[in-house]
């Protein structure tokens, strides 16, 4: 089952998208402070409730778009697999507000920008969290939730290692926004085209699941 779920076009798709989504999630979660103490001036202790900010309008999104307008839609009739992606691609594509944080030096503007950032990210998440269930062929499941999830787990060390990086370089968080931007690009793109439809993947076809069963049991 892992060998041909990772030959599926599908299930790259996904697991970019969502790996572009963990990057940028890490990227504030560790970061977001030191930003605004060393880009924005603030004081440890004022930064502290700026930082808040953004974190409450991304529970708010989520709550509200998830919570309520994706089931909402379904229920008036509207077809749930494009309004699940659609939430999905809107919400990635709101994210892209990470570019804004680069052109600011003015701390108000700074969390609007990572506020809307934010909240579109916590409304493409439980989306992109239920998609391995939509997509999944008989007994996948859990195969691809895996894959997808460690991909994204593995952003967790990636982004604010790179975020590190990048800041100690230049000395400023422009280039690690930018390169966030970027990673969403990617992720917007993979979702798109490359795990277009939300639709089932193909079962094994029966003689592979023989040979699997064979080999598993030794025969």
């Amino acid at each position: 089952m892992l060998g041909y779920l990772l030959r599926n076009r599908k299930v790259w798709g996904l697991t970019i998208g969502f790996s572009a989504y963990g990057y940028s999630f890490y990227l504030f979660l560790s970061w977001l402070p030191n930003y605004l103490v060393q880009s924005m001036h603030m004081s440890i202790l004022k930064s502290a409730g700026f930082t808040a900010t953004p974190w409450i309008c991304a529970t708010i999104a989520g709550l509200s778009v998830d919570g309520w307008l994706i089931d909402h839609l379904i229920a008036r009739g509207y077809d749930e697999m494009p309004v699940r992606k659609t939430v999905l691609v809107l919400g990635m594509l709101l994210s892209l507000a990470v570019f804004g944080a680069t052109a600011t030096t003015d701390p108000v503007w700074a969390i609007v920008w990572v506020s809307i950032a934010l909240s579109g990210l916590a409304a493409a998440s439980p989306v992109g969290w239920s998609i391995p269930a939509l997509i999944a062929p008989r007994g996948g499941t859990g195969t691809i939730g895996g894959i997808m999830n460690f991909l994204n787990n593995m952003m967790g060390v990636v982004a604010p290692v790179t975020t590190g990086y990048i800041v100690g370089a230049t000395g400023s968080f422009v280039g690690a926004f930018l390169a966030a931007g970027i990673v969403l690009v990617i992720g917007i793109v993979a979702y798109v085209f490359i795990l277009g439809r939300l639709e089932p993947i193909a079962d094994i076809p029966a003689t592979r699941r023989v040979d699997l069963a064979k080999s598993r049991s030794g025969a």
